[in-house]
């Protein structure tokens, strides 16, 4: 079988048969003009009036599939949008292949049908000219990484699909078995517990392209089954990982889009990520740093900052360089409803023009709102926006209005790059929801030395050797030096208040594992359809995996999920409640 030709000027003369769809058909003055479609693109087809094709090429409708055999020949007009824009064929033989019903929408890149129809007929959405190309990238990331890491002599290992549900992360998917009536599988969240396993196998070097599920609440960048591209190292540290990593990503930039990344990359405590952005994956395509002002206010009058300052709260603030006059008193309210969204009890602001006004004006002292502006470098026309309450809430809901800004005003380059690694996050985070501290990233993740002792008794300042790729505000992938120390590994469990009867029921084989000689080691993960989404330059992740859910996790095309007949729910030894 021949490679997928892509015909230009320099093929003219050049006898040729083609296959594909009817993108368009026009009738000019007697000659018709076929837009003939397939992976190549798009070309035109012409069928002259003495053709013995003719009366077929004019009962052709969009959608049908036919095959021309004819001569490359050059355009008279000439279409440069096109990349086949000189050229035309001639036909010289016409056959119809397969009908098309009425399509049920325009197949084109400026479609006006809804996302929920094109999802319905995917099939057909997925001829259109921008979603075929977001594959080709998607595949040229694959490609780009298998030879990156088989030239480092990594092997590619597949593991489980069907495996224990444990605990921690996100609600698994279960698979009931019909064999072991009562018990069940659960689809991966991760190779997490195998590909540390092949490193107790002394594998040394993995990936794997892999599945995995997670049955968490969707949005725009995320999917209830979705990919990774899963690495694991023996006998490493977090700068022998991170250094991988960034080679991998920036081999992949530099074949999928011919961009060259600066490296190394630049590194970002967790603390600092959350103190200057609000966020621990930072977009830095764009300034506006939140600034804390809490000490300006320590002697306020002002009762609400002097209640938070009196509660060991903070007072933070973002500037809006140049932009006073870009803001109402209601588009000020809609940023008010929007913090509060993220917890925050409301939003002060000052307006510094050539006289200084805002909903705080008149009850801050002159000093205060002079040292506001010393303090921040303010200059005329510049918007100060200000949060108060406790440290978390403050730096989450300034984060998010950061980004909403930027994007609002176009502040961001759309065609700019920023890469970092966030590093040094905390081994827990407190869950309401559970009323325990959970484990930040897995229960398998290294702390750093200094804090293995703090395990028990100081876990709000406990951190570990765990490590995001942040690219454009996104986190692209992460990973973490992993656990090989059992009694390391027994005081995490017992710090995630897991009791010797959860441990051997949940991890009873990975912890005798690690009883056999494990060795130090550790791994990242680059999420591939959220890599893909940013190479392809959209925010939607449904624009990168052929057949995704809707935002209620629901295949629309194949119906999914649906009901399934008694018999089955029998074999299984199931009963709906």
């Amino acid at each position: 079988m021949e490679k997928i030709k892509n015909y230009n000027i320099k093929n003219v003369g050049e006898k040729v048969t083609i296959n594909g769809w009817v993108s368009r058909l026009r009738n000019l003055g007697g000659v018709v003009f076929i837009d003939l479609r397939n992976r190549s693109g798009i070309i035109q087809i012409v069928v002259k009036p003495d053709n013995k094709y003719y009366e077929l090429a004019n009962t052709l409708k969009s959608e049908y599939v036919i095959k021309v055999e004819g001569t490359i020949v050059e355009r008279e007009s000439k279409n440069n949008k096109l990349s086949t824009g000189e050229i035309e064929v001639d036909a010289e033989v016409l056959e119809l292949i397969n009908k098309s019903k009425e399509i049920p929408f325009q197949i084109s890149d400026d479609t006006t049908a809804l996302e929920d129809t094109r999802l319905k007929y995917r099939y057909l959405d997925l001829r259109r000219e921008s979603l075929k190309n977001n594959f080709v990238v998607r595949n040229n990331i694959t490609f780009a990484t298998r030879k990156f890491l088989n030239n480092l002599d990594f092997l590619e290992v597949e593991t489980p699909v069907l495996c224990k549900s444990t605990p921690e992360g996100a609600r698994d998917y279960l698979v009931p078995s019909r064999v072991n009536k009562g018990k069940f599988y659960a689809l991966p969240q991760s190779p997490q517990i195998f590909k540390q396993l092949l490193m107790v196998s002394g594998f040394e070097r993995y990936f794997q392209i892999a599945k995995c599920f997670r049955d968490e609440d969707l949005r725009a960048d995320r999917q209830p089954e979705f990919t990774q591209i899963d690495v694991e190292m023996s006998f490493v540290d977090e700068d022998d990982v991170m250094t991988l990593g960034e080679n991998l990503v920036a081999s992949i930039f530099k074949d999928v889009k011919n961009i060259d990344i600066k490296l190394p990359l630049r590194r970002m405590k967790y603390d600092t990520a959350i103190e200057k952005y609000g966020s621990d994956k930072p977009d830095l395509r764009f300034n506006m740093e939140i600034e804390d002002i809490t000490d300006i206010f320590k002697n306020t009058t002002f009762s609400v900052f002097k209640n938070v300052i009196d509660e060991n709260g903070v007072i933070n603030a973002i500037v809006v360089k140049n932009a006073s006059d870009k803001f109402s008193r209601k588009d000020l309210d809609k940023l008010t409803d929007f913090v509060k969204t993220y917890k925050a009890s409301g939003l002060a602001y000052l307006k510094y023009q050539s006289e200084i006004s805002g909903s705080v004006f008149k009850v801050l002292s002159e000093k205060e709102i002079n040292d506001v502006k010393e303090k921040l470098n303010i200059e005329d026309n510049d918007l100060v926006l200000i949060i108060s309450g406790e440290y978390k809430v403050v730096k989450t809901s300034l984060g998010a209005l950061r980004c909403k800004i930027a994007n609002d005003l176009n502040l961001i380059d759309k065609n700019r790059y920023e890469l970092l690694w966030v590093t040094d996050f905390p081994s827990f985070e407190w869950s309401e929801e559970e009323n325990r501290f959970m484990a930040c990233h897995h229960p398998f993740t290294m702390p750093k030395d200094e804090d293995v002792d703090k395990l028990l008794t100081d876990k709000a300042h406990c951190y570990s050797k765990a490590y995001d790729i942040v690219i454009n505000g996104y986190e692209a992938g992460g990973g973490s030096i992993r656990i090989h120390d059992e009694k390391v590994q027994e005081t995490m469990f017992k710090a995630l208040e897991l009791t010797e009867e959860d441990i051997k029921e949940k991890f009873g084989f990975f912890v005798d594992a690690l009883k056999y000689g494990c060795p130090p080691h550790g791994g990242f993960a680059l999420g591939l359809d959220r890599l893909t989404m940013i190479l392809c330059g959209t925010e939607n992740i449904r624009d990168v995996i052929a057949f995704p859910k809707t935002a209620s996790a629901t295949d629309l095309m194949c119906e999914c999920p649906n009901v399934v007949d008694q018999k089955q729910l029998d074999e299984l030894g199931i009963k709906l409640k």
